[in-house]
């Protein structure tokens, strides 16, 4: 097993590889750019997203890590100085050919230097580090309670399937799959943030104003009180899936050979369904925790920061694409890539330890 965990990170360099390449030539063909969307920016023409686009801050970021694409002739350069246009592509570093720009990037990227941001004026790492508790807090908690909900209610409606239980929470469960969680959202804060009916729970931000006065406990209630109804939406929207998933995985089990045999020695109910059919029934389950971990933490909390001003990393990388910020894009994604894929090789141990008969290295 050691010699396929070898084997599984080096190969995580070459997928890295890939992955960026080929976003970085889908980026090449985009239309707009940095400067385009200064230069749309000087004329008062910019759409930009959360984040503000100055042409001071543009120009002296641009001296950091000539990342991607841009350059060419920008329809928005019409009327300006072309010396003031080149000048512009130079410090943004798009001077340089394509090729060029990709290797300078990869070689940063050797050393985990992500570059630095080409409108906020800070390095990459520093805001990505800023916007990493917003994004862990909601995906971890969510995941986590999406599992510790999903797993048994699946396993309970398989083994009482056809029953008014079952009939019951198949009807919550198709609320949850057929209404996406920022819909929940507005309702949770229409009913219980100041909407319309209750007052119970704070709209913005992770913590208050006054977290750092607080006791301990008193900063963990906040830090729970916070959360309350993001996590909530999060889950609402989220464990519908898994918990078909668990039932139909356990159905499938229960209904083998080997199931019957082991209740015609004599095992107990117990024994057979935790003792034989979590443990293949599990794998299918498992399967897909590194999806939905890597979901909550970068894609699914998008619409739920916005709604309840999180400032996590959902939004940033939102905010790099609408503004065109490549290096805050790409070191992004090059860290939501590495995180994927080590979860990928934890997911296949997993397999190994719910189910010591699989064993990758044999393979």
């Amino acid at each position: 097993m050691f010699a396929y965990i070898l084997r599984r990170l080096a190969l995580i360099p070459l997928t890295l590889l890939g992955i960026i390449a080929i976003n970085f030539a889908i980026v090449q063909i985009a239309p707009g750019g940095p400067v385009e969307q200064l230069l749309a920016q000087l004329k008062n023409t910019a759409v930009a997203a959360t984040a503000r686009v100055g042409g001071g801050e543009g120009a002296e970021a641009g001296r950091g890590n000539a990342a991607t694409g841009g350059g060419g002739a920008y329809r928005g350069a019409q009327g300006l100085d072309p010396a003031f246009v080149a000048e512009l592509n130079r410090q943004f570093g798009f001077d340089k050919p394509a090729y060029v720009r990709f290797g300078l990037m990869i070689r940063d990227y050797l050393t985990f230097d992500l570059g630095k941001s080409y409108f906020r004026d800070r390095e990459v790492w520093a805001l990505v580090l800023d916007k990493l508790p917003v994004s862990i807090s909601l995906g971890v908690w969510s995941t986590l309670l999406i599992y510790v909900i999903s797993i048994p209610l699946g396993i309970v409606k398989a083994v009482r399937d056809g029953s008014r239980f079952d009939v019951l929470t198949s009807a919550a469960v198709i609320v949850g799959y057929a209404i996406p969680a920022f819909l929940f959202a507005i309702l949770l804060i229409i009913l219980f943030a100041g909407g319309r009916y209750l007052d119970w729970f704070p709209l913005r931000g992770l913590t208050s104003d006054n977290w750092v006065d607080l006791s301990w406990p008193a900063r963990i209630v906040d830090y729970f009180w916070h959360l309350t109804l993001p996590v909530t939406a999060m889950v609402i929207g989220g464990f519908a899936s898994l918990t078909m998933l668990t039932k139909n995985a356990f159905l499938d089990e229960i209904n083998k050979q080997y199931v019957v045999t082991a209740r015609a020695k004599g095992l107990s109910e117990q024994r057979v369904l935790y003792g034989h059919v979590f443990r293949n029934a599990m794998l299918l389950v498992i399967a897909g925790f590194p999806a939905t971990l890597v979901g909550m933490l970068f894609t699914g909390s998008l619409l739920i920061e916005v709604i309840f001003s999180l400032d996590g990393l959902g939004l940033l990388g939102f905010e790099a694409v609408v503004n065109r910020d490549y290096p805050v894009m790409f070191g992004t994604l090059y860290m939501f890539s590495l995180i994927g894929l080590l979860l990928n090789l934890v997911s296949d141990l997993s397999y190994h330890l719910v189910d010591p008969r699989i064993d990758f290295a044999a393979r």
